[in-house]
């Protein structure tokens, strides 16, 4: 009896003992799950995470990059790492030029001066057989806000009458200036309006004077449709098409009129005396059209944006460097 008593006694005693030790389990963590456990509190708090977390993170971050940089030098002599390294320089500057084109290439129309040479109604003046040119030169000034000031001055050679051989042709000058506007300057394409003033036709007096026949010319106002070709290259190219209007010439004068301002009717005489009537001076017996169909062609060179932006002026700078490291 007394041994059952003792067994159970002791029995007792050792599951009690064995009961503490696994609440005593139960209750330790570990360091680093604690400190896990801790930053998982501190991120379902507030979302961040503790600086000595993040700290670490960017460290070995970096030092994985100082790992691969390392790396990559790693049996490099000095001169394939000077050549690795101009190639970056080259790439960056590549990548520099790309974006000053692209923001050049959002206005080529503005502080450019060209200088043009030409044949047609624009340089200056055409004529009596549709294919009668003018041939000039000319300046023209682009403004920042697509608005160009512009002028030429040319001239009409002399040549020989179609018809008769002995007669020659008078020769003569001109000149023309006005506003152009252009269109669409992302574009190399520009298309333009124009209106100026000065010498818009000519033509040749019928009846000769010592084997000559006078030119006639007179000053108007024209309207042109331009066609330009510009880029922040130098060359430049331009076509036109238009109207021109000649206030004098659509002044006929009447019968016994005593003075007229067109130049293409002259008083007819009947032996040495005006008879009161007017003839044309030209072929066409209703003197020269106060209107007509002009058109021109003229090629140029346009000097570089006289007032750069600072875009344009890295670019210039570091063209002028390459060529002299080219050199």
């Amino acid at each position: 009896m007394v041994k059952k008593l003792l067994l159970a006694v002791c029995l007792t005693a050792f599951m009690s003992w064995a009961q503490d030790d696994e609440d005593d389990d139960e209750g330790f963590v570990s360091a680093p799950a604690a400190a896990s456990a801790a930053a998982g509190d501190e991120d379902d708090d507030d979302g961040f995470v503790s600086a000595s977390d993040g700290g670490g993170s960017h460290a070995s971050m970096a030092s994985e990059g100082d790992e691969d940089e390392d790396f990559s030098d790693v049996g490099m002599s000095a001169a394939q790492r000077r050549e690795q390294a101009e190639r970056k320089k080259f790439e960056e500057e590549q990548r520099l030029d790309e974006y000053a084109n692209s923001e050049r290439r959002r206005d080529w129309l503005r502080n450019r001066l060209i200088f043009q040479i030409g044949m047609g109604s624009r340089y200056p003046i055409m004529g009596e057989t549709g294919m009668g040119m003018g041939l000039g030169a000319g300046l023209e000034y682009i403004l920042p806000f697509h608005l160009a000031l512009y002028g030429s001055y040319g001239f009409i050679p002399k040549g020989t009458d179609n018809d008769f051989d002995e007669w020659e042709l008078e020769g003569g000058s001109g000149y023309k200036v006005g506003l152009n506007y252009y269109l669409f300057p992302k574009n190399p394409l520009h298309l333009g309006l124009s209106v100026s003033y000065g010498t818009v036709y000519f033509d040749h007096d019928i009846k000769p004077e010592k084997n000559v026949r006078s030119m006639i010319k007179v000053n108007g106002f024209q309207f042109d449709a331009l066609i330009s070709y510009l880029t922040n290259e130098w060359y430049y190219l331009q076509f036109s098409i238009g109207m021109y209007y000649a206030p004098k010439l659509a002044k006929t004068p009447n019968t016994n009129d005593e003075s007229t301002d067109n130049p293409s009717f002259r008083k007819k005489e009947i032996e040495g005396m005006w008879n009161g009537e007017w003839g044309s001076k030209v072929v066409d017996k209703g003197g020269m059209s106060k209107t007509g169909i002009v058109f021109g062609i003229a090629i140029g060179y346009a000097l570089p944006e006289l007032f750069p932006d600072d875009t344009e002026k890295r670019r210039r700078e570091r063209e002028k460097a390459r060529e002299r490291a080219g050199n």
